[in-house]
């Protein structure tokens, strides 16, 4: 299936889901985060906030769960830049004051600037991915940019309400794939430490 057709196909899909559907689901993702990937002092973690009025994977159990089990794990989130298209990154803290931009993203503002190549574990935003680890989000290629700029070593890690698709017929040279997915019903791939 093309991307155009999966973004498609997949709002249609997340926008049928019941608010106690998405909450059900994104505690299973954060569930299996845990358990599957283990984290250790010092590590920075970028973590997207949800946009909740588009049933957004809801990040929060994670964000929260990191703070208090982890207070030695940085936690990142990203700001929009759309004049010039890109991404920036900052350090999320319970003092972090939150603004909602065009799209409805929560944000934090002004907040410490982390750059891309501090980050060592990234969890992304997906409306689809597929077995070969190519994804689809909204389209603009924010987190293409952005993954384009982290070391070589960063954890690129996809949330996903839905399970894979077979195969996304139209990935370009840009797209980063991704390393790990989680979905409600597991960890793609399955055999991971």
């Amino acid at each position: 299936m093309h991307k155009a057709e999966l973004r498609k196909t997949m709002l249609q899909r997340r926008r049928a889901l019941s608010v106690d559907e998405v909450a059900v689901r994104s505690q299973r993702i954060a569930d299996l985060f845990f358990r599957h990937f283990p984290l250790r002092a010092g590590q920075t973690v970028h973590v997207f906030l949800p946009i909740i009025k588009n049933n957004e994977v809801n990040t929060w159990a994670i964000i929260e769960r990191l703070r208090l089990e982890f207070p030695e794990v940085r936690v990142v989130v990203p700001v929009t830049d759309a004049a010039q298209n890109v991404l920036t990154h900052h350090h999320l803290t319970e003092e972090s004051v939150l603004v909602e931009n065009a799209w409805g993203i929560p944000e934090p503002k002004d907040a410490q600037i982390i750059h891309a190549n501090e980050v060592d574990l990234v969890l992304l935003p997906l409306l689809a991915f597929d077995r070969q680890g190519h994804r689809v989000g909204y389209g603009k290629g924010f987190y293409d940019r952005f993954l384009a700029d982290c070391r070589p070593d960063v954890v690129k890690v996809g949330l996903s309400l839905e399970p894979p698709v077979e195969r996304i017929a139209d990935p370009n040279e840009y797209d980063v794939p991704l390393d790990y997915a989680i979905t409600p019903e597991g960890v793609w791939p399955e055999a991971i430490p």
